[in-house]
């Protein structure tokens, strides 16, 4: 049997008279790095912002962009070497996002293309993210993340296109920022707010010949190739047996230890060590709900996935990338894969059914004038 076409033979990107110029906020992350493997191959230049990492939480991600960086040199006849830059990004900041604007001018003479890809998952229930200083400090760095980031790095490009009035913007978001998932509230609030933003934005720079894409991709996407936080769980309140809601916390941690390197990880993923009163708690637990996602103590990792699974991963939401990026009629939403449609397609029948149902509470009420009983007159 023939071996399936590779994601390179497969891409087709938009025809354009001369390379374009990329600019990937996360080209460290799954998705910055494949998008930036089949641009350099295209012929196009790009310039990947770096997150800072803490060593021990993001080693896997670091390694994956080593690897990268070997390949890149392999292909130095071919220019690849010449045609990537990379520097530290902090997307929070403005006045970095303000920076690496600024240096892919100077570098590559302009941006045609923002690839706003930089996203980090917070679980665990609303009332759970209350519970602390701790928690609440982690919703307020949530949406610091994953939607004023965002916001920054626009702005910061904004001015350049509307100068050049030439220019794609293309946020990766989600299925998320369209249908609520339980335990997974502010990562949904912060993708909500951020489309949003974009649906108005997109009205107002339309005049300038700027394109705005969101790329809604499933929920796989957004939370196994980037940061997982998952804060201490509630128990018995939000245990599987007093409380049926799908929360999200329980799908990762029954899909997490499967993973493929998941075995050869251990617990190194923690961001603390448990104490021996926390472990004594984390065993009474485990009899209610087992897994990485339900120890007493805030945990960060990056879910344990292999380069080549992660590479299978994304290759869908690659493929829409590169054909939908600089393509001079974008579609304003796209969303990739035939379960992200159904999903919608199913959300807005429950909704359309929900309007009919109760379409009589959004009748007027329109009184006729020759009915009109006039104005309440007073006792006597």
């Amino acid at each position: 049997m023939d071996n399936p076409p590779s994601l390179e033979s497969r891409m087709h990107f938009p025809s354009h008279a001369e390379p374009r110029v990329w600019l990937i906020t996360a080209g460290d992350s799954p998705i910055g790095i494949s998008v930036a493997r089949q641009v350099l191959a295209h012929g196009d230049y790009v310039l990947l912002g770096l997150a800072y990492s803490v060593l021990e939480r993001d080693q896997r991600r670091q390694q994956g962009y080593d690897a990268f960086v070997a390949e890149v040199e392999e292909h130095r006849n071919e220019g690849w070497t010449q045609r990537m830059k990379a520097i530290p990004l902090d997307i929070r900041m403005m006045g970095e996002c303000q920076t690496v604007v600024a240096d892919a001018v100077a570098t590559f003479g302009r941006v045609d293309i923002l690839l706003c890809c930089t996203s980090q998952a917070l679980i665990g229930t609303v009332e759970e993210l209350s519970a602390s200083q701790q928690t609440l400090n982690l919703v307020h760095d949530q949406f610091e993340t994953n939607y004023f980031g965002p916001l920054n790095i626009i702005k910061a490009t904004l001015p350049h296109m509307r100068r050049e009035h030439n220019g794609h913007i293309m946020i990766l978001s989600g299925i998320t920022a369209h249908i609520g998932t339980p335990g997974l509230g502010m990562y949904c609030a912060a993708g909500w707010a951020l489309e949003g933003f974009c649906d108005s934005l997109a009205y107002e720079i339309a005049p300038f010949n700027i394109k705005l894409s969101i790329f809604q991709c499933s929920i796989e996407i957004g939370i196994l190739t980037n940061l997982v936080t998952s804060v201490p769980p509630i128990f018995p309140a939000y245990s599987p047996a007093n409380n049926h809601a799908p929360l999200f916390r329980g799908i990762l941690n029954h899909l997490v230890p499967r993973l493929p390197e998941a075995e050869t990880e251990g617990e190194s993923g923690n961001s603390a060590v448990a104490s021996q009163d926390e472990q004594q708690e984390s065993a009474r637990v485990s009899s209610v709900e087992s897994g990485p996602f339900s120890v007493p103590e805030v945990v960060s990792k990056h879910p344990p996935l292999s380069s080549a699974h992660l590479e299978v991963l994304v290759s869908e939401t690659v493929y829409a990338i590169t054909s939908i990026g600089g393509h001079e009629n974008p579609p304003s939403r796209h969303i990739v894969g035939q379960e992200g449609v159904a999903s919608v397609k199913e959300k807005l029948k429950t909704v359309s059914e929900e309007l009919e149902d109760f379409i009589q509470a959004s009748f007027a009420v329109d009184v006729a004038a020759d009915s009109d009983p006039g104005p309440p007159t007073g006792p006597g």
